[in-house]
């Protein structure tokens, strides 16, 4: 049995590294709100899928489209996993892949956990990394082949609430940015996301990961982002079932209503089953909504 175990895992991270290219620091150079500290990093792969605990140094991988000639949409793809780990190959490998074959070029974020004793700031830590990773996109489109008006994001459950945050606070600049890069994503795919970190709507285990056990009302309102959409938040997609029972459809519908009554180009699609954390395929549908989402991509412009 231990056998037949280590083989799988052998496995698993075989295929990783066979679909995976070169895994970069995301800063060079110190990271921004961090504390000296061991690195306690962990991976396990349970079915298949590869988790990672205890992020503390973030890092990017960059999967190229196949004989792609002239500058196309990126994706940069924020895996989920409740601010306590990342569901790196499910919500992350998988979806790199997929979009490769749309012509999409697809970066792969291992963002930061976080955690009080590796983050002076551990509400930022997370956000800092997503702007760092529009940031990069922006700075080496040249360099990587892509358009830079062209730079979309997809977050997964607690991976959309942090694709969320960058898409609705990207005025204020968290990084270290001497170019003043903008760090506004063009576009949005936000997959059974967190938005809401209000008592009746929030997934405790991500609010209570990113913001401590007892936060003030002032900061769920603040990491509440239906309540900061404006007429200049990115466009949305949203895609979500109905009987989710780890973060409720609600959380969709809000911020799906707040960007329509801001006039901001959107579109929703509620599955009636499947529950959370379907990934590419929600086996109770034969409806594959990543080719929706492809179309709407389409309609504006981006693929």
């Amino acid at each position: 049995m231990k056998k037949l175990f280590y083989c799988t895992f052998l496995f698993a991270i075989s295929m990783l590294k066979l679909n995976a290219q070169t895994e970069v620091l995301l800063y060079d150079g110190a990271i921004p709100n961090s504390k000296p500290t061991v690195n306690k990093e962990k991976s396990e792969i349970t079915d298949g899928n590869l988790r990672i605990s205890n992020i503390s140094v973030p890092t990017y991988t960059l999967y190229k489209p196949v004989n792609q000639s002239d500058k196309r949409a990126a994706i940069i793809i924020f895996p989920g996993g409740g601010y306590s780990v990342t569901s790196s190959t499910k919500e992350g490998v998988v979806f790199a892949k997929a979009l490769n074959e749309l012509g999409i070029t697809a970066i792969l974020i291992k963002y930061r956990m976080p955690n009080d004793s590796t983050m002076v700031n551990k509400e930022i830590g997370p956000l800092q990394d997503g702007q760092q990773a529009i940031l990069l996109a922006r700075e080496n489109a040249e360099k990587w082949n892509i358009d830079p008006n062209k730079i979309g994001i997809l977050g997964f459950s607690a991976g959309g609430h942090l694709a969320a945050t960058a898409g609705t606070h990207y005025s204020e600049c968290v990084i270290p940015n001497p170019n003043h890069t903008s760090v506004r994503p063009d576009f949005m795919v936000l997959a059974y996301p967190v938005i809401s970190l209000q008592d009746s709507l929030a997934h405790m285990g991500s609010r209570n990961n990113l913001l401590g056990k007892n936060p003030t009302q002032e900061k769920k309102d603040l990491y509440s982002n239906e309540l900061h959409v404006t007429n200049q938040t990115p466009p949305t997609f949203l895609v979500h079932s109905s009987d989710d029972a780890s973060v409720k459809v609600a959380n969709s519908i809000l911020f799906y209503q707040a960007l329509v009554a801001h006039h901001v180009k959107a579109e929703i699609h509620t599955f009636q089953n499947g529950g959370h954390g379907f990934g590419l395929m929600n086996k109770t549908s034969q409806d594959k909504w990543l080719d929706r989402c492809k179309f709407w991509m389409i309609s504006n412009g981006w693929l």
